[in-house]
């Protein structure tokens, strides 16, 4: 046999097996380039126009038809922006902040502000405060310096701040310096979310409101500086353009450290919003956030530049 050959002649060679060679790939589509996806806000905004332009309404026409009417409402916003406050507190701390002097006191605070000027708002305060410790005391002791300690802060934080909007409404052109507070307070809010919307990159503030740039906060002063100028030389009696300009910057700056602060209670409490009672904007403490720290500021610079009368 010869060698290497097969022991059975009818046996054929077999032929070495071969890899089959892989399918050629067809040549994917190539899928069209996206669209860069355009920012959206955060809340629904016709929602929150419309219940924007609701408060206006109700706002401007209690200003300029009844004066006691919008002391009314500043109250009415004060005790709920006490009650959302002391909940969300309760709710997540644990703090029980008592809610019924508080909100007593913090109506009396108001009217008295208006009724009998700075002195009658320090006299309801330390009142308010004297209230909230005693109110306290018919609980057991554990937990009552954190509860009476919040209550304070409370009636500080909301219905004391708040009185100076009262105060500005004692002047002859009271209804107009409220509008000009309002107006600057709320030009400043737009033109730090405008602005900040469309052109912000830089955090301002990070940890506390990641949503906040320093391009937006520009915005806010522009805007404010503007409106400070058109309010103060066609609403306010006696005003002028340059008194308008630092009157804005000065309201861009509370208002922007207003929100910031309101922005810490919330983070530290870990909510978004204080309350729900205002579709598309939260709750009114959410609104009150950058009007409340403004309202001093505004009160006691028009006092500087015009006078109280």
């Amino acid at each position: 046999m010869p060698q290497g050959g097969s022991p059975f002649r009818d046996e054929m060679p077999q032929e070495p097996m071969s890899t089959p060679s892989p399918a050629p790939q067809q040549p994917q589509a190539q899928q069209p380039p996206q669209p860069p996806q355009k920012k959206r806000a955060g809340r629904d905004l016709r929602s929150a126009i419309g219940v924007g332009l609701g408060l206006g309404v109700v706002i401007v026409a209690s200003l300029f038809i009844w004066k006691a009417a919008f002391v009314g409402v500043i109250a009415v916003a004060v005790v709920v922006g006490l009650w959302e406050l002391t909940s969300r507190l309760e709710e997540r701390k644990g703090i029980k902040a008592p809610l019924v002097p508080l909100a007593v006191g913090g109506a009396a605070m108001v009217v008295a502000g208006y009724v009998r000027g700075p002195e009658g708002a320090w006299v309801a305060m330390a009142l308010t405060a004297l209230a909230v410790l005693v109110w306290r005391m018919t609980e057991p002791p554990e937990g009552y310096l954190k509860d009476v300690t919040a209550g304070v802060f409370a009636a500080f934080y909301v219905p004391f701040l708040a009185t100076f909007v009262a105060l500005m409404l004692t002047a002859d052109d009271g209804p107009q310096r409220v509008l000009t507070f309002l107006l600057l307070t709320v030009v400043s809010d737009t033109g730090a979310y405008a602005v900040g919307w469309r052109f912000g990159k830089h955090k301002l503030a990070p940890k506390i409101s990641p949503g906040k740039t320093r391009e937006g906060l520009l915005g806010a002063i522009a805007f404010a500086m503007v409106a400070g100028v058109l309010c103060m030389t066609l609403l306010v009696d006696g005003g002028t353009w340059w008194q308008g300009v630092l009157l804005g910057l000065a309201v861009a700056a509370s208002a922007t450290l207003g929100d910031l602060g309101e922005s810490m209670i919330k983070r530290d409490l870990g909510i978004k919003d204080m309350g729900t009672l205002l579709p598309g904007h939260g709750g009114i403490m959410d609104r009150l956030d950058s009007l409340l720290p403004t309202a001093p500021v505004v009160w006691l610079m028009l006092v500087i530049f015009v006078g109280s009368a």
